[in-house]
Parts: C-alpha cells; sequence; structure tokens
C-alpha cells in the first residue's frame, strides 16, 4: 500500500532540487482536479496507466444481516478504474507466482 504521505516522499526523493512543499502541492492539486471531474461525471484517461469513469448502482433489495430487516438501496455512482495495457502488462510480469501455476494448484485442492 502507498499513501500520499509516501507518494510525496517517493516522488521528493526522485526530484532532489524541487521543494517538498510544492511537490505535495502538485500532487493534492491533481487528486482534487480528479475528484472535481469525477463530481461533474466526466471521464480521467491516464495513457499508458487507466481510465477512471464512473459507473450507475440503481436501487437494489437487499438486507441487513444482522437484523433480518429487508430495505432498499439507494441509486448511486461508483467509481470504477480500467487498467491500461501497459500497466496490466507491468503488474503480470511484476507477479513472482505464475498465474498457471496457481491455476493447477487450486485444481489439485478440490480433489
Amino acid at each position: 500500500m502507498l499513501i500520499k504521505s509516501q507518494l510525496i516522499a517517493e516522488v521528493s526523493k526522485k526530484l532532489p532540487h524541487l521543494p517538498e512543499r510544492d511537490i505535495a502541492l502538485s500532487i493534492n492539486q491533481i487528486v482534487q482536479k480528479m475528484g472535481d471531474v469525477l463530481s461533474e461525471g466526466g471521464r480521467i484517461e491516464i495513457r499508458g496507466f487507466g481510465s477512471f469513469s464512473l459507473h450507475y448502482r440503481p436501487p437494489r433489495r437487499a438486507h441487513n444481516p444482522k437484523t433480518g430487516e429487508k430495505l432498499v438501496t439507494q441509486p448511486k455512482y461508483a467509481v470504477h478504474f480500467k487498467p491500461g495495457k501497459e500497466l496490466r502488462e507491468q503488474v503480470n510480469a511484476s507477479r513472482h507466482i505464475p498465474l498457471t501455476e496457481t491455476l493447477e494448484d487450486a485444481d489439485e485442492g478440490e480433489e
């Protein structure tokens, strides 16, 4: 996991000629702008990384598992992230356990 303060520190290490305060301001402005665009119903695309968009979640029937009370949820929008091809390839290349071995191991456990 990487939190925002760690991201700021990592960028500061790579760009020692810039004050950390300026880097923090830049990252905060980027995050704020992304939130503004999504709040307005927009879409964000960062080539090589991925895209952020809103997905509508209609109301649905549900229940409280603790009390058993039946209810209907409110409609809402959820932020959806779709990774770009380069990011998917980078993540898959960095994994230490090949997916084929994982599938074979899962099959053996079912017997």
